[in-house]
């Protein structure tokens, strides 16, 4: 049996948390500089998270596989496990697209939660393998069939996101990992990274002339709406920041992670551990700011410069948190982050859904007036409501308003893992 490192925990604890506090804002025009992304090239803490998930997915591939054999019973437990990831990312997307017959209001958010309920326990419930492989191969043949079949409402459903790469991420680090050794992942990340570069400076942009980074006319944005026209992310329309081609290096993120988590299940001494994790994150900052120079940093396109970086300040955090609980043995801070860090697909999940139930909740907007010709609503919805006339009356700055409503969804889901973790309720994909 192999020794549970609790600071991987904790740090996938500290990022999942990052990412729900990130995701819930009060109001998006109203954010503190830390807590966006960056507009284009650049990277801010907030970029460091979804990176940071995928480092540390790789890093617990080698500690909770046992055995590193590849048959075909590891690689339909690694494809299920992948589908289900990717698929409780569609229905994220497919959400807001439901339509049942005539219904509106009420009846259809009831329905809604029905349907949701249902796709939770085929992707979270607990079956056996096969079942498990069945469930979700029907699930994603539905949710395949519904994007292409030319039914109106979900003609322009968003088919990538963060649940989907996360998936995909997740197969190719696990089949790596089981086909090679630490010589042959580092070969691959590195093939990975410089063919990704290669691709995006290289080769020219069919309908847009020379190679370019540049937002929506760049090799990966035309990939994206050549093979996904309509079916990406809403703001942009023509490229998805998760979209096909910038998850080529992701998965490079994902090795990196792997080549960690094999470092601490090595028979090496604790403090060689940390030693050695402490180098490899200041080199692969520096040659990610090197890398910055030629190929900028960009989360949208995932940069191979970007990879480094993240993964680099990835690797000095698991070390600091490795020296300072595994090791020092101060434990006592972590409960409550462990909350987050043992349960962390059903707290994306769901955080992701419940904002898109209280919007379907409709109450009295108490700014409408009658024949108003500004055409205030006379209905809004409850997060609304509650985040406009509870929280950002009793603050002067609006952004203090809208950290305090994603803190408060902090505080809610917090509690709903502290139930799941006293009654032992883990929930795994």
């Amino acid at each position: 049996m192999k020794e549970r490192i609790i600071s991987l925990d904790v740090l996938r604890g500290i990022t999942i948390m990052m990412m729900v506090l990130v995701n819930n804002p009060g109001s998006w025009g109203n954010i503190f500089a830390p807590l966006k992304h960056a507009e284009w090239n650049g990277c801010t803490p907030t970029d460091l998270v979804f990176p940071f998930f995928i480092f540390i997915l790789g890093a617990a591939i080698p500690l909770a596989i046992v055995t590193k054999v590849l048959n075909q019973q590891t690689f339909l437990k690694i494809l299920t496990r992948s589908l289900r990831i990717i698929c409780l990312g569609l229905f994220l997307g497919f959400y807001g697209k439901i339509e049942i017959f005539d219904l509106s209001g009420y009846p259809l958010l009831i329905s809604k939660l029905i349907i949701t309920g249902i796709v939770g326990y085929v992707l979270l419930g607990n079956f056996e393998q096969k079942i498990k492989l069945y469930l979700v191969l029907t699930l994603f043949f539905i949710f395949m069939f519904l994007a292409f079949s030319g039914i109106e409402a979900y003609r322009e459903v968003r088919l990538p996101g963060v649940l989907q790469r996360i998936g995909i991420v997740y197969f190719f680090t696990s089949l790596v990992y089981l086909k090679t050794e630490i010589k042959g992942q580092i070969i691959t990340a590195a093939v990975l990274l410089f063919g990704y570069w290669a691709a995006m400076t290289l080769i020219p942009v069919p309908g847009f002339g020379p190679a370019n980074l540049d937002k929506g006319t760049n090799l990966a944005g035309w990939m994206d709406n050549f093979l996904l026209e309509n079916h990406l992310w809403a703001s942009s329309k023509t490229w998805d920041p998760e979209g096909i081609l910038s998850t080529i290096p992701a998965i490079a993120n994902g090795i990196i992670g792997v080549l960690l988590g094999q470092l601490l299940n090595s028979s090496l001494a604790k403090n060689d551990k940390v030693a050695k994790m402490l180098g490899a994150g200041l080199v692969l900052i520096i040659l990610g700011l090197i890398w910055n120079q030629f190929f900028p940093m960009n989360k949208s396109l995932w940069t191979s410069s970007f990879v480094l970086y993240t993964a680099g300040f990835a690797t000095l955090f698991l070390a600091i948190f490795y020296y300072v609980i595994d090791i020092k043995g101060y434990k006592n801070w972590t409960t409550p982050i462990l909350f987050w860090g043992v349960n962390p697909m059903i707290v994306f999940f769901l955080s992701g859904i419940l904002p898109r139930i209280l919007s379907s909740i409709k109450v009295a907007n108490p700014t409408f007036v009658s024949g108003n010709l500004d055409e205030i609503p006379e209905q809004i919805g409850l997060q609304e409501y509650l985040n406009k006339f509870c929280i950002v009356p009793y603050f002067e700055d609006p952004k203090v308003a809208s950290l305090l409503w994603a803190l408060l969804n902090i505080t809610f889901w917090s509690l709903v893992l502290w139930y799941f973790y006293k009654k032992k309720l883990f929930f795994k994909v």
